[in-house]
């Protein structure tokens, strides 16, 4: 087998929600990490109020991990509006933070952005009434755009989305009915499904499920660090 066909043991994680007031080092569980997969992804809410202290003090964990970290922003990450600083922080740590883009590691590209709400399946918010609601539908479009033009520049035969928001129903079952429009859109499997990809993976629903598939049987994981997972461990192991 060839260097650019082997499997790559990729570890996965979201909502860490690191917090100034009440912080918790990530630099052992990455150290952990690093001995069982090769790249690490986070699938966004690595602060909890996206604050620039926050970042830094994430940042720290991350200059101390020795395998390739990739990840995104989750709605966390938005809240002070401070999103650009944490950015860069994060950037300058070393963390290959996706926005609509790609990146490509030991030949299995990454594609990533945030994602956004909307509901799911014949329940999906339409983009009617008041501008108010057809904003809201808006935002939802612009992520799915950015992450079709991500997913064109991927030149590799294997790879990965990472969102934050959920594409499909079954990863986020066992949450409330109530708030399922609110944990992400079936716009963004519509969009990964127009391509072969090797696996999709967010975060942001804390009680869902593990594991999905998008109506074209695509694999979907939800590994935020709350899910259950079969490794036992707050990350997943897959191996792409």
């Amino acid at each position: 087998m060839s260097d650019i066909e082997k499997t790559l043991k990729v570890a996965a994680m979201g909502d860490l929600h690191v917090r100034e007031d009440n912080w918790t080092s990530y630099r052992e569980l990455f150290g952990e990490i690093s001995r069982e997969a090769d790249v690490l992804v986070l699938t966004g809410d690595l602060t909890d109020l996206g604050r620039p202290r926050e970042a830094e003090l994430l940042a720290q964990d991350i200059k101390a991990c020795p395998i390739p970290i990739v990840g995104v922003l989750g709605n966390h990450d938005y809240e002070c509006g401070a999103e650009e600083e944490v950015s860069h922080i994060l950037r300058d740590a070393g963390m290959k933070l996706l926005d609509g883009q790609s990146v490509e590691i030991d030949g299995v590209g990454f594609v990533g952005v945030k994602g956004f709400a909307g509901g799911f399946g014949r329940r999906m918010l339409g983009s009617f009434g008041e501008p108010a609601i057809k904003q809201f539908v808006n935002e939802t479009m612009k992520e799915t755009l950015r992450l079709e033009n991500a997913m064109r520049q991927v030149r590799s035969k294997r790879s990965v989305v990472i969102l934050h928001y959920a594409p499909i129903v079954d990863t986020i079952e066992d949450e409330p009915l109530e708030i399922y429009p609110f944990l992400g859109s079936s716009r963004l499997a519509e969009t990964i499904d127009r391509f072969k990809v090797s696996a999709i993976v967010h975060g942001h629903a804390h009680r869902g499920r593990f594991e999905g598939r998008t109506p074209a049987g695509q694999p979907v994981y939800n590994v935020a660090k709350h899910i259950e997972k079969p490794t036992g461990k707050p990350y997943a192991i897959l191996e792409i």
